[in-house]
């Protein structure tokens, strides 16, 4: 709740031409401070598709139009790629109706997944001392539902844990684009488990969680696969983590001496 709280306030003062400056306490105050990039271009600005997109969707996230922009300019640079496209963490629908909205746009033939158990955030650790769990849950589902599938009739939602609850219907799927905000350590690790194996070379995942004050443990958990996995990784101001799998093979997609990501990554290859 005070994470939501406090990007509605932000995206409020946003909209007025404001900026908050000042963090709020947070738990590894050591790694964080505010970030003022002094870049101008806006090329959302200039691109009507867009726009009608967010004018759609805006009420139904908390992810700000910057990282909304990212997420509808990355799904482009897939699109000659095969798979299916994941949303993890998907509250009132608005960035994965965004997600189905460009991919309509391109023609992509891809079907888009968004995995939620819309009762709040789950499986919060030792890693998250913000979050206790169930965060997150004012949400209407039926106004989910309304909202993505008046978008594009590929899009469906897998209601429940991902992957534990939703995952076997994917099993046998190409991914080649994942957007994951699910706030925790522990949970962003057992989607990345699932995905990484799946996800077709030149395949992308975007961490909204990256770069936020109170979602530290999904940045160590990104920092982690960084070291281990075969990818190029990109830390975006706008708070993105970025990965890029560019190994063709699951089994060369890691780094010698990786023994946390072959223990996450072995069973699913069996």
């Amino acid at each position: 709740m005070r994470k939501r709280i406090v990007q509605l306030v932000r995206r409020s003062l946003a909209r007025l031409g404001f900026d908050i400056v000042r963090l709020p306490t947070i738990h590894d105050a050591a790694h964080h401070e505010p970030v003022r990039p002094y870049a101008t271009y806006a090329p959302w600005k200039g691109d009507p598709d867009f726009q009608n997109a967010y004018g759609r969707i805006n009420q139904s996230t908390l992810v700000d139009i910057y990282r909304l922009y990212e997420l509808w300019s990355l799904l482009e640079q897939v699109k000659d790629l095969s798979g299916a496209i994941i949303e993890v963490g998907v509250w009132r629908g608005g960035s994965g109706a965004l997600l189905a909205w460009r991919s309509k746009s391109l023609g992509l033939d891809a079907d888009i997944y968004l995995c939620d158990t819309f009762e709040g955030v789950v499986k919060a650790g030792d890693r998250d001392p913000h979050y206790v769990g169930g965060e997150h849950s004012d949400v209407d589902f039926a106004a989910v539902l309304s909202l993505v599938s008046s978008i594009s009739p590929r899009c469906r939602i897998l209601r429940g844990i991902f992957p534990d609850d939703t995952g076997d219907g994917l099993r046998d799927q190409e991914i080649r684009f994942v957007h994951i905000d699910v706030d925790v350590y522990q949970s962003a690790k057992d989607v990345m488990t699932f995905v990484w194996p799946r996800l077709v070379p030149g395949g992308i995942v975007v961490f909204d969680d990256y770069g936020t004050p109170f979602t530290d443990g999904v940045r160590q958990l990104a920092d982690e696969l960084a070291e281990s996995l075969d990818c190029v990784f990109i830390h975006n101001l706008n708070g993105h983590g970025i990965l890029i799998k560019s190994s063709p093979r699951p089994e060369a997609g890691m780094r010698a001496g990786s023994s946390f990501v072959e223990q996450q990554l072995e069973p699913v290859r069996s």
